[in-house]
This record gives C-alpha cells, structure tokens and sequence, in this order.
C-alpha cells in the first residue's frame, strides 16, 4: 500500500516540506487553483517525486471531504501538510477566520479521523499568533475545542469584536495553535502526531504582496529590526518540518514552534515593541 503524504496549499512553503517528507511516497498535492497545484505538482515531478495534483476549497467540508477521500483511495496518510492561507492584506476578517481558523480545524478534523499509525501533521501557524495579547483560560478552551461548525459562532469571532483583517489574522493563527494541541490527543489515539510552525517572515510569494502592500514599512521594520536582521526561506521551514514529521521528532506533538528570527522576542522586550 502507497503512503501518501497530503499537502494542502501549493505555494513555496508546502513544497519545501514536501521535498524534506515525501521522497518514496504518494504525495497529493491540492490547492484552491487547479493551476497552482498544476504547476506545483510538475516541479516535483521533475525532481523525481510521485505526484497527483488536486484542487480543494478547507473552507468547504464537503471539499476537505473529498480530498480525504481521494488521498485514502491512494493508499494510507501517513502525512498532512496544511500550508494553505490568507494574508491580512488578501483578504477580509470575514474570509480570513473562514480560511484560516475554521479551514484548519476542518482539515484537522477530517484528516484525524484517517491519519494512519506513526503519521504526522504540520500545520502552519504564524507569528502573528505570538503578538495577539493574552487570551482567557475559557478563550483558549472555545478555539481549542468548539465542535468545528460552532467555531465562527463564537461571541469573540463576531463583527464587532474583529474588525480589521490583522486582528482576524492573530486570533486565526493563535487558534491553529490551540486547536493543534487539543488535536494531539485525538491524534495520538490512532498513533499519530501534529505539531504548529509559526514562521516569521519567509519569503514567497505571501510575503510579497505583503511587502508591497499597505503593512509594508512594518515589515521592512521587523526585517531591519530583529536579531537575525533577515527573513527566512521556505527551505528552513521544510528542515523544521522534517525534524517534526520524522523519527527524530516521535517524542514531539501538540507543540508549536517559533520561528521568526526573533521578531516575537523584539516585540515584546526589545526595539520592536509598540510604543
């Protein structure tokens, strides 16, 4: 039987990742964009990987659903990759706690009832989760656990508590996190791992419109002035995931991981933080 490994968001990262994880495995690769994952899935074919490309909507349960349901017609999870997401710039508070709180408790959920034994999950977070001020023990308890078509019910998810994309985009990536962990142990019942890596600014093509978009001084300003005085590479996700996903990180799951050059850590004690 093959293992599959699943990516979900065909952009650099998730490809990065799958270069690390996936060399003898059937890798499904989906994307909203037949396109992208088109073009994604010929790169790695190229490299000598084993591909089938697919599109997917994690907003949709009847799209993660169906992805699911092709990944196990190929043979058994033994990996998810969820790099799929919007950016504050991309999107509305609206689409953003959609795709990215909601999308990723979905892909959590369906792909946990069928990850197989030793299998292991990445999901990726963001920074941003790490700069959101300190949530309440019940808060934490409603991302973390909320049956997943009740999560955007949640009185702090509504309009006139979330109002701009950035605050959508924080408490999204801060629920990953949480959800992540809550995940763990449902995971760990079929024998399997799932872990968060919260990049900093790593440069794709995100990133980018980032850089050029209306936030761009505040990210030249975390650039210039955090302790590694750079962004990261896709690649240095992918050595990350790789520690995660292999028998080298069997002892690690429902954690998250910091990786930002030391923005975060600038934030809150040194020349980044607000004034």
């Amino acid at each position: 039987m093959n293992n599959v490994i699943v990516v979900i968001g065909a952009g650099s990262i998730g490809q990065a990742i799958a270069r690390r994880v996936s060399a003898g495995k059937h890798v499904l690769l989906a994307d909203l964009r037949q396109e992208n994952a088109d073009a994604a899935a010929k790169t790695l074919i190229d490299a000598g990987f084993n591909v089938t490309p697919a599109t997917v909507d994690v907003s949709s349960r009847a799209s993660v659903h169906a992805l699911v349901e092709a990944a196990t017609a190929l043979g058994e999870v033994s990996g998810v990759i969820h790099a799929a997401g919007v950016s504050p710039s991309q999107a509305s508070p609206e689409t953003i706690l959609k795709v990215d709180l909601y999308g990723t408790a979905l892909v959590l959920e369906e792909f946990g009832n069928v990850i197989g034994r030793g299998g292991a999950g990445i999901v990726i977070a963001s920074q941003s989760g790490h700069r959101l001020p300190p949530l309440s023990a019940e808060q934490n308890a409603a991302l973390a656990t909320t049956p997943v078509e009740e999560l955007l019910d949640l009185p702090m998810l509504q309009p006139d508590q979330v109002k701009d994309s950035l605050h959508a985009y924080q408490l999204s990536k801060r629920g990953n996190s949480l959800r992540v962990m809550a995940e763990a142990v449902r995971w760990g019942k079929r024998g399997a791992r799932v872990n968060t890596i919260s990049p900093g600014i790593i440069m794709t093509p995100l990133a980018k419109d980032e850089l050029t978009g209306p936030r761009a001084a505040g990210y030249l300003r975390m650039i210039e002035g955090c302790p590694a005085k750079r962004a990261g590479t896709p690649d240095e996700v992918g050595n990350v995931a790789a520690l995660l996903m292999g028998a080298d990180g069997a002892f690690i799951t429902g954690s998250d991981f910091l990786m930002d050059g030391g923005v975060t850590s600038s934030y809150w004690f040194g020349n980044l933080a607000p004034k």
